[in-house]
């Protein structure tokens, strides 16, 4: 297994849901965020500078969930994804991300994983 990053349960609040009134209010979604740095552990020298600062990952990603409202959860993945790529030392990222909308249910959660 490769040296991983994880990030568990990080809320995020934002405007999400299909129908416009379930958007109209901000609501919390939950993040669980697994990243491969590029570089593994070993290599570190100690040097935040040569890893993946997850306190400015978890800043980023707030602000990215609350920018702009949206309809799905899947897509909110998708952004997250390609933004950790883009921005950050990383060859893959794997998303869940839930939500507590429906009775009787824990939470609805999609998943997906990406590669550089």
């Amino acid at each position: 297994m490769p040296d991983t990053i994880e990030i568990q349960r990080l809320e995020l609040r934002t405007h999400i849901g299909v129908p416009d009134q379930e958007r109209a209010a901000a609501q919390s979604l939950w993040l669980t965020l697994r990243m491969t740095p590029t570089l593994g552990f070993d290599h570190l020298a100690d040097d935040i500078a040569k890893t993946v600062d997850y306190d400015q990952v978890a800043t980023e990603l707030k602000q990215l969930a609350a920018a702009k409202p949206r309809n799905l959860i899947e897509t909110l993945a998708a952004e997250i994804a390609a933004h950790l790529l883009s921005h950050h030392p990383l060859d893959s990222v794997s998303i869940r991300i839930e939500k507590q909308i429906l009775p009787d249910t824990d939470c609805v959660a999609v998943e997906i994983e990406r590669h550089r």
